[in-house]
């Protein structure tokens, strides 16, 4: 298969200076860049991470992003080609990137609730399905929410006629921009400057203390306190300061690149806005809030708890007067959260 490169894009351009930007060969760099985005994210991740619908989710997405480049490639190739007795044209460009867009916008409030419910479930313990039935589960889960929005999309009168108009005026290409995507982010924002005011002290306390060190084959962080300390090493303001250092030591560039966004009302087309690190970063956030709510339950030595693809949740709490971990045989006095 040929696929439409750069170099051809560009020479395209210059042949062609006193026209408009070639928006088909835009919009296929634009794709390009984002697949090899998921290609470089996927391969980031910790490859024990736990089986959940969020890492389903992620696999699907990539899969659809690179069928998507390879339809704009042998569209754009062929330019006009019959194929099954459907005649394909660049009109069929635009048209499928879309449909994507539409399908996408739709997917940020779905995806959020079911991966919360997913981790909500696994915590608890509610429901215990073995591991193969749990992969099915989650692929079929995956395939449904799919088909269910598209299906809408599809059957939408309004975006209908929104993709009829486009077929009339096919030298416009206007691309869906999610409402969901927007509140979704402003939401999570407000949530983290709300935990960061109400611990403001203790995070700049943590900050000047914690020291990131190897225990166990692990890189782990440890906060130094006092073993005559009163305060429940569990409870759910001892453990806010802990978490948001967790998150942000990881997402902090992410977060201020979202407030920017915000800020300034960057309008970003659906089928952009939708990709891994954004997912990745959004189950970050499904994992310490779950964590945090459930704080009276974690007790590693007893429960595994599901590991996330870039942050590392275990956070060791250790008596001041410890100040070589890797002497320690059997740790009894590390509390780990």
């Amino acid at each position: 298969m040929t696929a439409l490169s750069s170099e051809n894009c560009f020479q395209y351009q210059l042949r062609q200076a006193n026209q408009p930007l070639d928006g088909n060969c835009l919009l296929f760099l634009i794709i390009l860049g984002k697949v090899l985005l998921n290609i470089l994210t996927l391969g980031m991740r910790r490859k024990n991470s736990y089986h959940n619908f969020m890492e389903y989710f992620c696999f699907s997405l990539a899969f659809t992003d690179l069928l998507l480049l390879v339809s704009i490639s042998i569209i754009y190739y062929f330019r006009d080609f019959v194929l099954l007795g459907i005649r394909f044209t660049k009109y069929h460009i635009c048209l499928f990137t879309q449909i994507i867009s539409f399908t996408y916008g739709f997917l940020h409030i779905p995806v959020f609730l079911i991966a919360f419910i997913d981790y909500y479930l696994n915590f608890s313990k509610t429901a215990r399905l073995a591991l193969k039935c749990q992969k099915l589960f989650y692929f079929f889960t995956v395939i449904l929410i799919w088909i269910s929005v598209l299906a809408y999309v599809l059957g939408d009168p309004g975006i209908y006629q929104s993709l009829k108009a486009q077929s009339v005026y096919s030298f416009q290409c206007p691309f869906y921009i999610s409402i969901q995507s927007y509140w979704l982010s402003f939401s999570m924002l407000m949530i983290l400057l709300m935990a960061f005011i109400t611990s403001w002290s203790e995070v700049i306390a943590l900050v000047q203390a914690v020291r990131l060190t190897s225990y166990m084959n692990e890189t782990i962080l440890y906060f130094p306190f006092s073993s005559h300390s009163s305060s429940t090493l569990s409870s759910k303001k001892t453990l806010l300061p802990k978490f948001i250092i967790c998150f942000l030591g990881t997402w902090l560039p992410f977060v201020l690149l979202q407030v920017i966004i915000l800020l300034l009302k960057v309008q970003i087309p659906a089928y952009i806005e939708m990709n891994i690190p954004w997912l990745y970063f959004v189950n970050s956030f499904l994992s310490a809030t779950i964590y945090w709510f459930n704080c009276h339950k974690l007790n590693l030595r007893d429960v595994a708890l599901p590991a996330d693809p870039f942050v590392n949740w275990k956070c060791c709490f250790i008596p001041l007067t410890i100040h070589n971990l890797e002497q320690i045989e059997n740790p009894i006095s590390i509390i780990i959260c």
